[in-house]
């Protein structure tokens, strides 16, 4: 793998193929006609996970054997999909979120159950964190999608004006106040990751100060208001370590659902090395290069930022090669 200035492609929770139909949930009925057509296809969500399946076992009866958490390699994008069913009665009384249409007309919304999950019973459902990276694109953006929305609603059910609830409208993608009639709509929080280069070429990673020992990533930090993506860049990076970036190039950028952020990736330059740690923010920090870090992943002594994240994209960059390559199988992982 060779290092360049393209960005990045093929991000695993930027993938979705599906039209969002956005002038159709504008019609107070569409979810009614929706839940009443047999032919519309409804995910469930139970808390952060949805139930998926290997399309060789379309029973659903086994686990997956590997989701991305447990040992062995990564199972490639496609090789599971979410488990999607017809409308059910029980739906009407639940959350419903209209998600989209494809590219044949089948609508897809996503139902969030109230019903607790049990792991023994039910190991077929998985986060995104452990399925995502292994979805196909369709499924992906179901999730993705899904769980952003349910995460927003969970948190939205008072008006911020006035206190009073709020009640779902326009297919779960806002939220009107009962009481005066505000209409209020899902957040998403932007944060900037970003990979540091010194003149060296060696690669700058922290542990944050709630992290485990082993623990290593690039930086992040949420943006402020008023303020671009490149100056949060230039901010975090002296916040937490004390140095100034010579510059940002964008990378790319994925949905965050964990639970409402957008990482927008950057990578930056410096001709600073000496770091001055905030200790609110890191545990330590350090450079190392690509000698270096190859090493401390094949000794099993650094954890990499798992699958699905933008953060394991950007230092593979860097590194030049996957991690997988690397380890030859799949490291710790976060």
């Amino acid at each position: 793998m060779v290092v360049t200035d393209e960005p990045l492609a093929d991000l695993a929770l930027s993938r979705s193929s599906l039209d969002r139909v956005a002038l159709e949930r504008l019609r107070p009925e569409v979810l009614a006609e929706l839940l009443d057509d047999p032919r519309t296809r409804v995910a469930e969500i139970r808390g952060d996970r949805m139930q998926v399946v290997d399309p060789g076992d379309l029973s659903a009866a086994a686990p997956p054997e590997a989701s991305g958490r447990d040992g062995g390699r990564p199972r490639p994008a496609g090789s599971l999909g979410l488990v999607l069913r017809a409308p059910q009665p029980e739906d009407r009384e639940r959350l419903v979120l209209h998600l989209g249409r494809d590219a044949d007309g089948t609508a897809y919304v996503g139902v969030v159950s109230p019903e607790p999950r049990d792991d023994a019973a039910e190991p077929n459902w998985l986060s995104l964190r452990q399925a995502g990276e292994a979805l196909a694109t369709r499924d992906a953006g179901l999730f993705t999608t899904g769980l952003a929305l349910a995460n927003w609603h969970a948190t939205h059910r008072f008006c911020p004006r006035c206190g009073a609830p709020t009640e779902p409208t326009q297919g779960g993608w806002v939220r009107r106040c009962e009481r005066e009639g505000s209409e209020h709509y899902p957040r998403t929080d932007p944060a900037v990751i970003m990979s540091v280069v010194d003149p060296d070429d060696r690669l700058l990673l922290g542990r944050g100060a709630h992290w485990p020992e082993g623990r290593f990533s690039v930086l992040a930090g949420f943006v402020e208001p008023g303020e671009s993506f490149e100056a949060a860049v230039a901010r975090e990076v002296a916040e937490e370590v004390g140095i100034a970036v010579d510059d940002a190039r964008y990378l790319g950028n994925q949905p965050w659902p964990f639970p409402s952020s957008v990482m927008i990736g950057f990578a930056a330059t410096t001709r600073q090395t000496e770091l001055t740690i905030d200790p609110v923010e890191m545990a330590e920090a350090r450079w190392v290069t690509r000698e270096e870090y190859r090493d401390l992943l094949r000794e099993g002594t650094i954890r990499t930022p798992s699958g699905i994240s933008i953060a394991k994209r950007i230092i593979e960059r860097w590194l030049g090669a996957t991690v997988e390559s690397v380890t030859g199988g799949t490291p710790p992982r976060w």
